[in-house]
């Protein structure tokens, strides 16, 4: 640790924060819109919203906002009021930056205790602080710098989800050129396609999950087994951690050829109705709905940009009990609006893959900016690096506007 640096625990390091008189908001009061910012111990840097001023904290700010069950820490430079249930306010003593505090106890390792509090355990923590405020502030503010640069790759992608999702809308119902349309069961479509079920030009089949008394198979098996939580709008290839190497031999596997299209059809939350494109050679489990081209009519690639288009129009096909699925029935009779060319498919799949194309890279300059900030917040706080002696380059790489 460089020389001029100081070590307190968290809790002498703090100020008591009054709030007498200030009232919580409840959950079922926050509103979708207001004047103020309902911060609580949840994820989502604002919970909702309030116009009540009796809630509302405006002095002294900027402050720590701890969730003592859930561990996060947010900054607060604003007025804003409180959630229920599960805050702690905290501000540090004059010596510490308000700004540099928040990132150091951020760095602090704070195991969990599950739903129980976690403040008694926090304020017992150590943490390490330069005595030169200019220091504190320059740390700070290159944290802050790169939490930014992470804000703006989000907000690019939800911008350019967003455009694909008009794009998708515009081809698949006026096509490449604007042409008229005609109603469909699913929607209007361009006059000159047809609507096709997906078993006119594909076959619709099912995996299998093997005996789990064979131990190869969940130990060290060769053969890549999609599971339904493994199809999600993209490409699956063996370099997927997440693929299960199944101990199959050849014969006892339906195995599925690279370009096979995968639908899950059961799962909870987001999965069922998702799809993805087999990059490998693999097989899949009996909840997968596994898309196999038996002519030339449709492209894979073409099915795959339309099925995402409609998912959520898929889910609501599902029927059961308790546990809402789709089947392969269901899965076969599910309309395509079809282009009469297979060039005019091969257009707006050139179109719909640009745009997965910056998407990906929006989220691969994400992935190196989220490593640079939990890397430099190790670094800073322990005083293993100084910021002038810092190579910032791949930072300013990725803080521009979308390319």
């Amino acid at each position: 640790m460089s020389a001029g640096w100081k070590t307190a625990t968290v809790g002498e390091s703090i100020v008591p924060v009054s709030v007498a008189g200030k009232s919580k908001i409840q959950t079922k009061d926050y509103k979708h819109e207001g004047a103020y910012p309902i911060v609580d111990q949840g994820q989502t840097p604002i919970a909702g919203w309030t116009d009540s001023l009796d809630a509302v904290i405006d002095a002294p700010l900027p402050l720590i906002v701890f969730g003592d069950h859930s561990r996060t820490f947010k900054h607060l430079d604003r007025p804003f009021a409180r959630g229920a249930d599960g805050t702690q306010l905290l501000r540090p003593v004059d010596e510490i930056d308000p700004l540099f505090f928040f990132y150091a106890c951020r760095a602090i390792d704070l195991p969990s205790r599950g739903y129980n509090r976690h403040f008694t355990l926090l304020k017992e923590k150590t943490f390490s602080y330069p005595g030169d405020g200019a220091v504190q502030r320059s740390i700070a503010a290159l944290l802050s710098r790169v939490e930014r640069a992470l804000l703006i790759q989000d907000e690019l992608v939800a911008l350019l989800k967003q455009a694909k999702a008009a794009a998708m809308r515009q081809l698949f119902s006026r096509g490449l050129r604007g042409e008229a349309q005609k109603e469909t069961e699913i929607g209007p479509i361009p006059e000159g396609w047809e609507l096709a079920t997906i078993d006119k030009h594909f076959s619709v089949a099912s995996g299998g999950t093997p005996s789990r008394s064979t131990p190869s198979y969940w130990v060290s098996g060769t053969i890549p087994w999609v599971k339904t939580t493994e199809v999600n709008y993209a490409v699956i290839t063996e370099t997927e951690e997440h693929i299960t190497q199944a101990g199959l031999d050849g014969s006892a596997a339906k195995m599925l050829r690279p370009g096979t299209l995968l639908m899950a059809m059961y799962g909870q939350g987001v999965t069922r109705g998702k799809v993805g494109i087999l990059g490998i050679e693999a097989a899949c489990n009996q909840a997968c709905a596994a898309m196999t081209p038996v002519d030339d009519g449709v492209l894979p690639s073409y099915l795959y940009h339309h099925l995402t288009s409609q998912y959520e129009a898929i889910r609501s096909l599902a029927h059961g009990g308790q546990q809402q699925n789709l089947n392969l029935d269901i899965v076969r009779k599910i309309g395509v609006p079809v282009p009469p060319t297979i060039d005019e498919q091969q257009e707006i799949v050139d179109l719909l893959d640009a745009l997965d194309r910056k998407i990906d890279l929006r989220r691969r300059k994400r992935e190196v900016l989220d490593q640079l900030f939990k890397s430099l917040l190790n670094k800073l706080m322990n005083g293993e690096v100084s910021v002038e002696h810092l190579d910032l380059s791949a930072l300013r790489t990725t803080e521009g506007s979308a390319a």
